[in-house]
């Protein structure tokens, strides 16, 4: 099977971002960072802008698979003109080849909408 008729499968391709995903996460792992976004209702000690590096970046960085880009405000326009909440459901119910919770399956909900609000937050 040629390499470009088995990346039109979606199983394929979710795999291939989780590849990308792990992949990424390592290089992104310890950054030192202080002074991160904190939300009350998140998970004890959760870190939105580690999370983003740790499972949204592989996409989101890349524009893969359609995702908007972190940060490229252009790309988020349409989808916020929905609303802040239409954005998070996509989110944890998945769109396209994203899965639900995007990356993040340890995610609460909580968690997720911070991720969601902390890629939100790059392009205010």
């Amino acid at each position: 099977m040629k390499f470009s008729s088995m990346c039109k499968s979606r199983a394929v391709l979710v795999g291939l971002v989780s590849v990308l995903a792990v992949l990424t996460s390592a290089a992104f792992a310890d950054t030192g960072k202080v002074g991160v976004m904190q939300l009350a209702a998140v998970s004890d000690g959760f870190d939105a802008e580690a999370t983003y590096r740790a499972s949204c970046f592989a996409c989101h960085n890349s524009g893969a698979a359609g995702a908007p880009k972190f940060g490229v405000a252009a790309d988020w326009a349409p989808r916020l003109e929905k609303g802040f909440d239409a954005v998070y459901m996509n989110a944890l119910n998945g769109l396209n080849v994203m899965p639900a919770k995007g990356m993040c399956f340890t995610c609460t909900d909580d968690d997720l909408k911070a991720v969601v609000q902390y890629m939100v937050d790059a392009v205010k």
